[in-house]
Formats: structure tokens, C-alpha cells, sequence
């Protein structure tokens, strides 16, 4: 048992656990992988800091790959394309064309819901102010998605 743990403590059995932790793969799919049972793998996650550090690493990078892209897709954001024209006057020639992806109001919700669930959940505490006090806390989903689409026009300018 000690033999088949060693091999994943190892420099090139902790790099290859990240590289699939940031793929995406369960602890369950992990340990497959590993040729070992899920509480086997549980249980050296547990002896060996080091295991369970790789695992970490790899999943806490995903994450942020995923949230910056979100953060990104939600602000919109421009990029350079570029195409190849070929004719027989100018020769070869590269064509820029500066293209832009506008706001996406639905990753705006997805990223308000869930890092401010307080003030933007769907259905506010009852607990808090009525809709007196004003707020996102007090606004409908409608009210919600017209605030966002207004501020992500206001964000291309006049």
C-alpha cells in the first residue's frame, strides 16, 4: 500500500493529480485514475498533506480560469481578428478588425447571485427592510436584468 501511495508523492504523481484535478475530475474519477478506491484516496489525502495540496492546486487554478473568464464575459471585451486577403494587385495583405462582445447580462446575474447573494438573490429575506428601503434587495428579477442591461449600455458609451 505504502509502494502505490509513494508513487503519487512523488514530484511527477503530484504534477499529474493537478493536471487532472484542474481538468475537472471528481476525488471518485481521481481515484480511479489512480488505481485505488475512493476511501483509499480520501484516506492518503489525509496522511499526506502533499496529495492533497497537488489536488488543491490544480482545482483552485480551474476555478480561477473559469471565474476570470466569467468576470470577462460578463463586462464584454474586445479582441483583434484578423484575415488573410490575397489578390493578384496587392499580393498578400492582413486585414485587422477590431471586434467587440458586448455585456452579457445573464453572467452578470450568475456572478451577482453568487458573490452577492445577499442583495441579489431572487427572492429577498423577509426578515430584512421592506421594499421601502429601496435596494437590489427590494427589486424583482425584471427590475434587476434592466438595471444591469442599463449599466452594461452605459459601459459602450454615448
Amino acid at each position: 500500500m505504502k509502494e502505490a501511495c509513494q508513487k503519487w508523492l512523488e514530484p511527477d504523481g503530484r504534477l499529474r493529480l493537478e493536471g487532472w484535478a484542474r481538468d475537472g475530475l471528481t476525488d471518485e474519477q481521481l481515484a480511479r485514475k489512480m488505481g485505488v478506491s475512493p476511501d483509499t484516496l480520501s484516506s492518503w489525502r489525509e496522511q499526506h498533506p502533499a496529495l492533497s495540496q497537488a489536488v488543491d492546486r490544480g482545482r483552485e487554478m480551474a476555478d480561477l480560469q473559469v471565474e476570470s473568464a466569467l468576470l470577462k464575459r460578463a463586462l464584454g471585451y474586445e479582441y483583434m481578428e484578423e484575415r488573410v486577403e490575397i489578390s493578384e494587385k496587392t499580393g498578400r495583405k492582413v486585414i485587422q478588425t477590431t471586434k467587440t462582445v458586448p455585456p452579457d447580462t445573464t453572467a452578470q446575474m450568475f456572478w451577482l447571485k453568487n458573490r452577492r447573494p445577499e442583495r441579489w438573490r431572487e427572492k429577498p429575506q423577509e426578515s430584512g427592510p421592506g421594499p421601502e428601503a429601496g435596494g437590489a434587495a427590494s427589486m424583482t428579477l425584471a427590475e434587476k436584468l434592466a438595471v444591469l442591461r442599463a449599466a452594461a449600455q452605459s459601459l459602450d458609451g454615448p
